[in-house]
């Protein structure tokens, strides 16, 4: 194969290869001896049915090259660049002590022009530091009833309620907004920020009409998905 095949990862850390620096592809299954990866086109309108087959060593066994799109150098770039930068992060036990910045420079002198501005992968990379780092909780139970971390600026107590599922963030001036404008509340919860020993965030915002903005009046962690648990959340929130 004289093509250029570079080992990377996808978001979720999946292994990922990139051929020539323009086309990816994404590890489709693994047998006892070979891994297969197609080329992440093959679920789109392209359907392209490009593929790799690697042995235990990584060595190529076979590469269909039958693409049907041209390359994305650029999108091949920010896997590249973020995997680099990630490599990096994962060789030291203290990674708060990193410049990111300064890897970044290094490594974009590698990938030369077609190279992603630091700014457009600088919230990923952020957020990756961030769970190499280990937890001084554990578990949701570890989470303190009182804390220094609670009160803002104002000197103002801002977790209003904490049980054994649920703990809720809530300042006096999300309060007013809550109260004044619930009736146009919108609610999400999401998995991707919560942390280690939890199962969920779940953020309210609100529509101010008079001024046509949105506020967010609430962050709480959860325990569990169990609809008593939502229900406690919304009376304490209520209330």
């Amino acid at each position: 194969m004289d093509d250029k095949l570079e080992i990377s990862e996808t978001n979720k850390e999946k292994n990922q290869i990139i051929v020539n620096r323009k086309y990816k592809f994404n590890l489709w299954y693994i047998t006892n001896n070979t891994k297969v990866f197609k080329c992440t086109e093959y679920k789109t309108v392209k359907k392209c049915k490009s593929y790799i087959i690697l042995n235990d060593n990584n060595k190529v066994i076979k590469y269909e090259n039958k693409h049907t799109h041209p390359g994305k150098e650029y999108d091949a770039s920010v896997s590249i660049v973020k995997h680099k930068m990630k490599n990096e992060i994962r060789k030291t036990s203290i990674p708060f002590d990193l410049n990111p910045k300064h890897i970044y420079n290094e490594i974009s002198e590698e990938i030369g022009l077609i190279c992603p501005e630091y700014s457009s992968i600088k919230s990923q990379i952020s957020r990756y530091i961030k769970k190499q780092l280990p937890p001084d909780i554990s578990k949701f139970n570890e989470i303190p009833d009182e804390s220094e971390y609670y009160i803002n600026e104002r000197d103002e107590n801002f977790m209003i309620f904490k049980n054994s599922n649920i703990i809720i963030f809530q300042s006096p001036f999300q309060t007013e907004l809550f109260i004044k404008y619930n009736e146009n509340m919108f609610a999400d919860g999401t998995f991707y920020i919560a942390p280690i020993f939890s199962y969920q965030v779940f953020i309210t915002r609100v529509y101010a009409s008079e001024i046509n903005s949105f506020y967010t009046t609430s962050l709480s962690i959860l325990n569990n998905k169990e609809q008593a648990t939502y229900e406690l959340l919304f009376e304490e929130l209520k209330k």
